[in-house]
Formats: C-alpha cells, sequence, structure tokens
C-alpha cells in the first residue's frame, strides 16, 4: 500500500512595485502600469518645486500597441474608483501618452520618444522615486 503525497495548493499573489509614501492614487496608477509590463518606472515628487502637479508618474512600453495597453490599464484602473484624468493626450499616435489627473500627471512612452523629451533631466531636481521591477 503506497501513500500518495499530499498535495498543497499555493495561491500566488500579483507583485505590485514597491510604492512607499505615495498617494493611493499614484500607487494605484504605477500598479496598473507594472500589470501591463511597464519599462523604467519612476515617480518624481514636484511638491517641493513650482511644479503645476505634485507627481510625474514616467514609464515606457516597448510599442505604441503597448503604450495603448499602459495607458489603457490605468484609466481602468483609477476608473473603478471613479478618479477619470481631465485630459488625455497622445492617443491616436500613442508615441506619448499624457493622462493628467490634476493631483499627477502619467507619462506613458516609447523609448526613442523618452529619451528624446528626457522629462527626468527637465525636472532633474525633483525627488525621483524608483520603482523595482
Amino acid at each position: 500500500m503506497s501513500k500518495t503525497p499530499a498535495t498543497r495548493t499555493t495561491r500566488t499573489r500579483k507583485k505590485t512595485p514597491m510604492t512607499p509614501g505615495l498617494p493611493d492614487q499614484v500607487a494605484q496608477a504605477v500598479a496598473a502600469a507594472a500589470g501591463r509590463k511597464a519599462m523604467d518606472l519612476i515617480v518624481l515628487d514636484l511638491r517641493k518645486s513650482q511644479a503645476f502637479t505634485d507627481f510625474f508618474l514616467i514609464c515606457t512600453g516597448a510599442t505604441t500597441r503597448q503604450v495603448q495597453a499602459i495607458a489603457d490599464a490605468v484609466q481602468s484602473a483609477l476608473g473603478t474608483h471613479g478618479i477619470k484624468p481631465t485630459i488625455v493626450e497622445g492617443e491616436i499616435r500613442a508615441e506619448w501618452v499624457l493622462l493628467d489627473y490634476f493631483d499627477f500627471i502619467v507619462h506613458v512612452f516609447t523609448p526613442a520618444t523618452r529619451e528624446f523629451y528626457g522629462l527626468e533631466r527637465l525636472w532633474g531636481d525633483a525627488e525621483r522615486i524608483e520603482i523595482p521591477a
């Protein structure tokens, strides 16, 4: 008589990026972008500068299709909480999609467009919050 080992069922949780100290809405946007495999996620804390918003979430999609998917995921995730962007720019070409949520702005770039505009350089005095992959 042989005994079969008991099988354990384990649940795997989706990894969500660490977002210490970020407002919930920004953290939700980060998680949504990461869920669509956005690359090089970074949050710029602009509260100490003379900026028109508190945070930038900047990320990259490998293709225009992925850029659109990331932007759609962010809008969907925040939309479930009744949060809608005041302005959406660039959805048609999808080289750079901008989602303005007033207190924070989400920038989703293709690699070449992100390098060309260099928002991280333009806002070099802002505190950088790196989001682990």
